[in-house]
């Protein structure tokens, strides 16, 4: 346990309370063995894509045989991480106009569309409620309620991970276990540290952050704006079937709302049973109480007027988010302009207010400014952009005829079966890849799949997108299971044992849903 780092007596509400782990001092040298595995790294990419070039032949289509290149270049690159994941997403910029796979305006216009539109809106409004500590107020009010006299483990445990799921639910995953642990470590405080701790009381706090980093996945399952891999998924339905009905917000929370709620309390039922005992109550009582908690909230001082107005702004976005497109018989707002607004033109709408609207702290300043937004995720951005075009590029080089060619053994699979698989395989790639890239890999294959079996694509796209968000098993599935990671509570072994259970329920709700629910939402009852 790591609680020796950790600095209680902090005054300042915005100090982290988990300070952040320096790493060890590098020194003037590089190991030999380190540049050469990155220089192999690097080599790679261009290296497979060469050989791919000169040496295969699909039946002639060079246009095809072109994609396949670079393809294979940037997912070596995006797997090995050879450069960072935002250069390698730049990397269709080039490469598709000198391969002949699209000119330079055509990819261009892959990084720039009404999803990037609502991930850039997003993104400031979540550096707004950062900025002014609004997530801390919120974690910590919640928390507390249940934080009863006298302890209930399980029911802390179920406010802390509930908080986190909820803030997931309306910025990225990411961002949300980043604010989420150091709320968590500070619950964490006031209990002992040591090898003499009581069993009952460590496995409470490997319950805690386990908690923290599997709900905030959970919770960015259940709402677009949640992961980058739910934007993934409905710009790839948006490029390759542009005719059919789009994935709005309100339609996907519809679907995911449900999934990720069952796939809560069974998280929490896997901890409770795994990590809290009847004695658990009773050893820590001694050390927790609401003292600690309303201590932070005091801190914290009584909510200004700018914290007021960016919770209102982002309230009716969301508002406007669930209200845009209702349903067939009900149209949404967005019938008044002829559906031409989309939800990127609300978040980039209500993030513009932010601009606009005074804080009124000082004469002059508004509630956001742009040097507030310099730690916008354009890592995030560009790899949208990415995958976007790389969906562009495998449609139009014909390498998705090539693809679907060779599936027509697929034909006469059941696809009750097929789907649970495809969770499985995508849940398995990501363990060892980033969500975003899995996502990316996965999908284009997927259409074509559903192609040879002739089902509606959602059918197979929804489990590869959720199953690819099933990154449970190690720390290097998500930044999330690292931000737990790093806090010394767990280990490999306590996510494993965890994560083994929870995998295996989130596939087995995925393929009950999907056929039902999916039906619903998604119309697959239709072909696609």
């Amino acid at each position: 346990m790591a609680n020796h780092a950790l600095n209680p007596s902090s005054d300042d509400p915005k100090a982290p309370l988990l300070p952040l782990h320096e790493p060890p001092e590098s020194s003037h040298h590089t190991p030999k063995s380190i540049l050469t595995s990155k220089t192999l790294s690097i080599i790679s990419g261009p290296l497979v894509c060469m050989l791919i070039f000169f040496f295969v032949d699909l039946n002639g289509k060079h246009a095809s045989r072109n994609m396949l290149a670079v393809l294979s270049w940037v997912f070596l690159w995006w797997l090995t991480e050879a450069v960072p994941m935002a250069v390698t997403s730049m990397s269709p910029l080039f490469l598709f106009p000198i391969f002949g796979i699209a000119s330079a305006d055509d990819v261009a216009k892959s990084y720039m569309d009404d999803i990037i539109s609502l991930v850039l809106g997003s993104f400031i409004l979540a550096l707004a409620v950062e900025h002014y500590n609004i997530h801390r107020r919120l974690a910590l009010k919640i928390t507390s309620l249940f934080c009863g006299d006298p302890l209930k483990p399980p029911l802390l445990l179920l406010g802390i991970c509930g908080t986190t799921a909820f803030v997931s639910m309306w910025m990225h995953n990411t961002a949300a276990a980043m604010m989420m642990i150091p709320v968590a470590t500070g619950v964490l405080q006031r209990l002992p540290d040591g090898d003499s701790v009581h069993p009952d009381v460590r496995r409470f706090c490997k319950a805690v952050i386990l908690g923290v980093i599997y709900s905030a996945a959970i919770g960015g399952m259940s709402t677009l704006t949640g992961t980058g891999v739910n934007l993934i998924l409905v710009g790839m339905w948006e490029s390759y079937y542009p005719q059919e009905k789009p994935i709005s917000f309100s339609s996907w929370f519809l679907f995911g709302f449900p999934l990720a709620l069952v796939l809560f309390f069974a998280l929490w039922g896997i901890l409770c049973l795994l990590y809290c005992s009847k004695n658990s109550a009773k050893a820590l009582s001694a050390y927790m109480d609401r003292a600690h908690l309303k201590r932070e909230l005091e801190l914290l001082g009584p909510m200004a007027f700018a914290e007021k107005m960016v919770l209102t702004v982002f309230g009716l976005l969301v508002v406007l988010w669930m209200t845009r497109s209702l349903t067939n018989d009900v149209p949404g707002w967005g019938a008044l302009f002829q559906d031409r607004v989309g939800d990127g033109s609300v978040s980039v709408m209500m993030a513009t207010l932010l601009f606009i609207i005074p804080n009124k702290k000082n004469e002059g300043e508004k509630l956001m400014d742009w040097n507030k937004c310099k730690k916008l995720q354009w890592n995030i951005i560009l790899l949208l952009g990415a995958g976007f075009a790389i969906a562009q590029g495998v449609q139009t080089s014909g390498l998705a005829d090539v693809i679907s060619a060779n599936l027509d053994f697929l034909e006469t699979a059941p696809s009750l079966a097929i789907a649970p698989l495809v969770c499985l395989v995508s849940g398995t790639i990501t363990e060892f890849a980033s969500n975003n890239a899995t996502t990316t890999l996965v999908l284009p294959l997927l259409v074509e799949l559903a192609q040879s079996m002739r089902v509606h694509p959602l059918l197979l796209m929804v489990p590869g997108a959720i199953g690819a968000q099933f990154a449970f098993l190690l720390p290097t599935g998500t930044p999330s299971n690292i931000v737990g990671f790093t806090t010394g509570h767990i280990d490999i072994k306590d996510m494993i044992k965890t994560g083994v259970p929870l995998k295996i329920v989130g596939i087995g709700v995925l393929s009950l849903l999907m056929p039902t629910l999916g039906t619903l939402v998604f119309e697959t009852n239709k072909q696609g």
